[in-house]
């Protein structure tokens, strides 16, 4: 029986010339991502049991992230932390706030995270890195203890769920409403402890921004992991990083791997799709229902990228956010900052009413930077719309693409963007 790519690396990575879904394996990691939440108590736990050390400094990369700058004491303590500890260890890559962003979006930028390699973190939207080809997850703040001092992780061998999508979407349509349409299909436990590899000729046209989208959001469907195998599109996006290929391994799955379950994506048959509260499966139609709007969110580790925040500009541009809507565009780095202020995009934002943000997780978690208060609405372009997610227990979240939170911010209801489809095609 042949092996799927998680399994390979998995193999490659325990000492295994094959592995098996449900073996107990010791897996070596080559990278661990530290942001300021959940590291210090990783660090605690070692210091309390004298273990004070890290495997290998040239192997930790470390990112303040989710509430920076420091919205209180308290983060700023946090913060602290994280940098002293960085500065005490050696650490070479801290990317400190004004030079990062989003840890897993810097990360995927910085060429550091090649193919067929490991990454863990105490954060569960690691397994992002995955459209690059590579095994990453997230894991417990017990977890990142024990890979900050050994370099290890125990895994039990994860099933793979095939998921196969061909043809080519509608305009107005993005990998955003792809993943949420998968996941509505196979419920948010769908792909409980299993890696979601993404195949078929959508994704072999896919650029890696929209890879890295669909991988982002594995966890929302239970998973272990998303990914994409190596292509000449990884390969083009690695060079552009000063990666060759004689610095990284590339696996493909067998033909004869063993999948525990095969989904089927028609592209063409994907609309824009919403995920009304308080789950990602909960998904609909956009403009299904005429739903009064008071905040839009564009952001997070899933769609605060360059293609995001020219989605949402098409839709701006000449256009004014509907009075009582309060739009905040969060660039996920320093650099996509940038360029969006380089081409324009950040004026397209401000000239039509929405706020613009520094880099940080910040509102999608609840954190600061756009907290909702009681009964606010929300449409959102971040991951998760659990209850309390972005701020009070009675607010509502409703997950999107850019370009929806675009138009519906616009409409001051949530609305389907391809209403904007005029747009789109001028800008292409």
């Amino acid at each position: 029986m042949g092996m799927t790519i998680a399994e390979k690396i998995l193999a490659a990575h325990s000492g295994h010339d094959a592995v098996v879904p449900g073996q107990l394996i010791e897996c070596a990691t080559d990278w661990v991502l530290c942001h300021e939440i959940t590291t210090p108590a990783a660090l605690r736990m070692l210091e309390e049991r004298g273990m004070d050390r890290v495997f290998n400094p040239d192997q930790i990369v470390a990112v303040p992230d989710h509430s920076v700058p420091a919205m209180n004491i308290k983060a700023a303590k946090m913060y602290q932390k994280l940098k002293s500890w960085v500065q005490e260890k050696g650490i070479k890559h801290f990317f400190d706030v004004g030079r990062g962003g989003i840890a897993h979006v810097v990360l995927e930028n910085t060429g550091l995270m090649k193919p067929g390699q490991t990454l863990v973190s105490g954060d569960s939207h690691t397994c992002n890195a995955g459209a690059l080809g590579a095994f990453a997850t997230g894991v417990g703040s017990t977890d990142l203890a024990g890979a900050i001092y050994a370099g290890k992780v125990w895994f039990k061998v994860p099933e793979t769920m095939l998921i196969r999508v061909t043809g080519q979407t509608q305009p107005g349509v993005t990998p955003k409403d792809i993943v949420l349409e998968v996941i509505k299909r196979i419920g948010a436990d769908g792909a409980n402890y299993m890696v979601m590899e993404w195949v078929g000729d959508y994704i072999d046209g896919l650029d890696m921004e929209g890879r890295f989208t669909l991988t982002n959001m594995a966890i929302e469907a239970g998973g272990k992991t998303g990914i994409v195998a190596v292509d000449d599109t990884t390969r083009a996006y690695m060079s552009a990083r000063g990666v060759t290929p004689d610095q990284y391994t590339e696996y493909q799955s067998d033909a004869d791997a063993n999948f525990k379950v095969v989904v089927e994506v028609d592209a063409s048959a994907v609309e824009p799709t919403v995920a009304y509260p308080h789950i990602p499966s909960n998904g609909r139609v956009a403009g299904s229902d005429r739903i009064a709007v008071t905040h839009a969110y564009v952001g997070s580790c899933t769609n605060g990228r360059i293609t995001d925040l020219r989605d949402v500009a098409r839709i701006l541009k000449g256009r004014r956010v509907a009075d009582g809507v309060q739009m905040i565009v969060v660039p996920a780095t320093q650099a996509i900052w940038k360029q969006a202020a380089q081409e324009g995009l950040l004026e397209i934002f401000v000239e039509a009413g929405a706020s613009v943000s520094y880099p940080s997780c910040g509102a999608c978690l609840g954190m600061h930077s756009g907290v909702l208060g009681p009964d606010d609405v929300c449409i959102s372009s971040s991951n998760r719309n659990f209850v309390g997610r972005m701020g009070d227990p009675s607010a509502q979240i409703y997950l999107a693409s850019p370009a929806t939170v675009a138009a519906s911010a616009v409409a001051g209801f949530i609305s389907d963007p391809r209403e904007y489809n005029d747009t789109i095609n001028a800008a292409d």
